[in-house]
């Protein structure tokens, strides 16, 4: 499922030059006199109305608009710097197809029966299936006309990432009753959205946009049953999203500025960057967070951390250039020391459970490495004696950009084994690579890398015996197939 899915707010501290926007350092209110600064805390939703079936009488015109202006909308290109948590997506890796079907494996399958409301939602999601293009269109043509104050939450370009704020709304209502993986990326969601100016008031416009939209391609289906059904899902999705905002307001900003302090040019299309926050930044080895350059305002990409938590509080990522990338291309091949970044909250779930002592068992395809350096790092700094086993995958030896770091870790710490696995050596794709060693019935398992090798390396793993809840990796799309 897509992550962050709008994209930041004007709100006057952004801008496309360095006459100011973001750029200017930003000056918090101070808070009222005699009490705290207002938060959203204690928000609730408010009632949607419905947009989708024009009431007799309606004006044709504002339909013409809306219709117009559907067809104005780019049609869905392939994804560019696609705006997805990074394991599963190709925003820092190696290119491959970011959003094929994931199958649902059905030993995993779940045994209770779906709720009334998730076998509407699914019928809906069957009847719009052939016309995705055509509902996020319309979609988006409803919200800019209905409510053209929202257009400055999204970027000038629309073409690469018009669908993500739909995809990911409707593949979290279809999978609503899987609230074990959705609360916990809903909250991140929300978190997140705080950096692109997002307010509880907007979350009743997209709903009512959302089932405009849906209401006037599943015709055929649709009654009142579906849409009370589709009002009640989007209004929890939304309420777990506004109130993550408004208790992490108690305790965060909702971006930083990062200046770059190093840009280590690894190969052709891979660099090693280095920033200093403004501020200080907390987060965990393993997860990652959201980037905007000032080349591409309002256009933000999540890239996983490469190191645990220094002292030094610098970050470092791992950023590989795709073609036709926005912000990647911008990172490697324009990004010097002195220019100035933005970075959204950190998330992810990919981190080490440091009360136990089970091994780790760590697959890491392409830039993927990045994140598996910093678990092997916080392993390190906990002074544990666990066994670490890290396979490392690419296509050519030339794309192991980071095998001497690995192997100087590997020299220090007699814990960790790193495994280079090459494909067109070995003629063995990574996820079956691990299939010959093991027993891994010890380990827990962590997994960064491209859709493809999360997808294939999940099933590798069910296969040879780690159970679901020892795997552990940050596609929400492949955790919502495994446990659904």
């Amino acid at each position: 499922m897509d992550a962050p899915t709008t994209t930041s707010a004007d709100n006057g501290t952004s801008g496309g030059n360095s006459e100011g926007g973001w750029f200017t350092p930003r000056k918090n209110p101070e808070p009222p006199a005699g009490g705290e600064r207002e938060t959203t805390e204690g928000r609730r939703l408010s009632a949607m109305r419905t947009v989708g079936r024009p009431a007799a009488g309606d004006d044709e015109v504002a339909e013409e608009r809306i219709s117009s202006a559907a067809e104005a909308v780019p049609a869905a290109a392939p994804p560019v710097d696609d705006d997805t948590p990074p394991a599963a997506a190709d925003v820092h890796r190696d290119p491959q197809p970011a959003h094929e079907p994931v199958g649902q494996d059905p030993a995993t399958a779940s045994v209770e029966a779906a709720s009334p409301d998730a076998v509407l939602i699914r019928r809906t999601m069957d009847e719009v299936g052939p016309v995705a293009d055509k509902v996020t269109s319309y979609f988006y043509a409803l919200l800019f006309v209905r409510h053209p104050d929202l257009r400055p939450l999204f970027p000038a370009a629309m073409d690469a990432q018009r669908d993500r704020l739909l995809k990911a709304l409707l593949t979290a209502a279809e999978h609503i009753d899987n609230r074990r993986v959705l609360v916990e990326y809903l909250e991140n969601l929300g978190r997140g959205h705080r950096k692109y100016g997002t307010l509880p008031e907007h979350y009743p416009a997209v709903g009512e946009c959302l089932i405009g939209s849906l209401s006037r391609y599943a015709s055929a289906v649709w009654d009142e049953d579906t849409e009370a059904a589709w009002v009640r899902t989007y209004t929890t999705i939304s309420q777990i999203m506004i109130d993550a905002a408004a208790a992490d307001e108690l305790r965060a900003p909702a971006w930083w500025y990062a200046e770059v302090v190093s840009h280590d040019l690894r190969t052709r299309d891979v660099a090693v960057i280095t920033l200093r926050p403004d501020q200080p930044y907390p987060f965990l080895a393993g997860q990652y967070t959201s980037l905007e350059t000032p080349w591409w305002p309002r256009v933000w990409r999540h890239y996983s951390f490469a190191t645990a938590p220094r002292s030094d509080g610098l970050l470092s990522f791992h950023v590989k250039a795709i073609p036709a990338g926005w912000v990647s291309n911008a990172l490697v091949h324009r990004a010097r020391p002195g220019d100035i970044v933005r970075l959204g909250p950190p998330a992810g779930s990919m981190t080490v459970d440091h009360t136990t002592d089970s091994g780790l068992l760590c697959l890491g395809g392409g830039t993927g490495i990045a994140p598996i350096k910093a678990l092997v790092e916080d392993v390190a700094e906990h002074g544990a004696r666990r066994p670490v086993e890290v396979f490392y995958g690419a296509r050519t030896d030339h794309d192991l950009y980071d095998i001497d770091t690995m192997l100087r870790l590997q020299q220090i710490h007699p814990w960790l084994a790193v495994r280079a696995i090459v494909d067109q050596q070995a003629h063995l794709q990574l996820p079956d690579a691990v299939r010959t060693y093991g027993p891994w019935d010890e380990y827990d398992a962590y997994l960064s890398g491209p859709p493809g090798m999360i997808r294939s390396g999940v099933h590798a793993l069910r296969d040879i015996g780690i159970p679901l809840e020892r795997i552990r990796h940050d596609s929400v799309e492949e955790l919502v197939a495994a446990g659904s």
